[in-house]
């Protein structure tokens, strides 16, 4: 027993020996020469690890440059086209917009339809009498919504002043007056009596024409500033709204655009109208300091008569100058038919758009 028990622990200790021992490798391993083949230093390819350069800057959009002509000088109703201006709101749109007085009013709408400006101003009568006259124009935006001039009569008001003011001598700077408000003024059967004196035009100069007697009345002055105007040289005036002939009411300033280039440049309305909008609300928000901005911009502007008219014009402002009215502008279609003055109503896709939904 004993020797089959020291077999046994010397079994034991020899399979303890063989778990414990190192393992060697008994035979040769070769390894392929590919595997051990050096590589070029000069062709090996280094990983970055970072950017070594950085990324080129994303190019801005180019700015799309725009021409507006203005309606006549510069004024207190062009407000929001400045604000938008100075406050960098045309910029922020991608926009370069450059804005002109024309040495003629009369020629604002020309230049537009003969492709001289992008945009031109105008009232909303003046817009639907070229209209039927052939010109490609579209209104794209309202900038005032009610009317900016009436009959401006020489001396105080009188109660009872139908017949007087029939007798009067008129004078009229655009068709506005001398197609809408003197036939409402002068009735037909006057028109024909033989001492009659027809209407002149006054070629955008009412003062001097009132100053030297010319005339008894302006058609369509602008009443926020032709009475104060008059009153420095001792002319007394009173007004008669547009309202009081029964002529309906109207946008008084409005931004026109080619209506043959319409769909084609509608994005860059669309971003212009933007702008004018938020101009338009922030001056609601701040008239003092948007006042402040227009006379620093504009210091001609600054005086009495600019300074009076401010409160009242900011009362008559479009705050969503790309909304459309298609009541107030088919229903002054049918005016003017009813008038005479046109042969038959336009559609009102054909006078205005609102820019945002071309």
């Amino acid at each position: 027993m004993f020797y089959n028990s020291a077999i046994y622990a010397n079994n034991g200790s020899e399979e303890n020996s063989q778990e414990t021992a190192p393992l060697t490798l008994d035979t040769d391993i070769e390894v392929p020469e590919a595997f051990w083949r050096t590589m070029d230093s000069e062709n090996v390819e280094e990983v970055p690890t970072m950017a070594q350069t950085p990324a080129q800057p994303l190019e801005p959009p180019p700015v799309k440059r725009v021409t507006l002509m203005l309606d006549w000088y510069l004024s207190p109703q062009h407000v929001a086209l400045v604000i938008a201006q100075e406050r960098g709101l045309y910029a922020a749109q991608g926009l370069e917009v450059e804005i002109q007085s024309p040495a003629d009013p009369s020629i604002a709408i020309k230049l537009l339809t003969a492709g001289e400006v992008d945009l031109a101003l105008t009232r909303q009568p003046l817009l639907h009498l070229h209209a039927h006259n052939g010109a490609p124009i579209t209104r794209i935006a309202t900038l005032i919504e009610t009317s900016l001039t009436a009959v401006i009569v020489t001396g105080e008001e009188q109660v009872g002043a139908g017949s007087t003011l029939a007798g009067l001598h008129y004078g009229y700077t655009t068709g506005e007056g001398r197609d809408l408000s003197i036939p409402r003024l002068l009735p037909r059967s006057v028109q024909q009596t033989d001492d009659f004196t027809p209407p002149v035009n006054l070629h955008f100069d009412p003062i001097r024409a009132m100053r030297e007697n010319q005339i008894d009345a302006v058609a369509d002055g602008f009443y926020h500033y032709l009475p104060q105007q008059l009153a420095t040289e001792g002319i007394n005036t009173h007004v008669i709204r547009f309202d009081e002939l029964d002529i309906p009411r109207h946008d008084g300033l409005v931004v026109l655009a080619n209506s043959d280039t319409l769909v084609r440049r509608a994005d860059t309305w669309s971003r212009f109208v933007l702008a004018l909008e938020q101009a338009s609300h922030w001056i609601i928000d701040n008239p003092d300091a948007a006042w402040a901005l227009l006379i620093s911009a504009h210091p001609v502007l600054d005086n009495d008569i600019n300074a009076s008219a401010w409160e009242d014009i900011l009362r008559r402002m479009a705050l969503s100058p790309a909304a459309l009215d298609n009541r107030r502008y088919a229903g002054f279609e049918t005016f003017l038919h009813q008038m005479g003055l046109t042969q038959a109503t336009l559609p009102v896709s054909r006078l205005a758009v609102d820019p945002h939904t071309l």
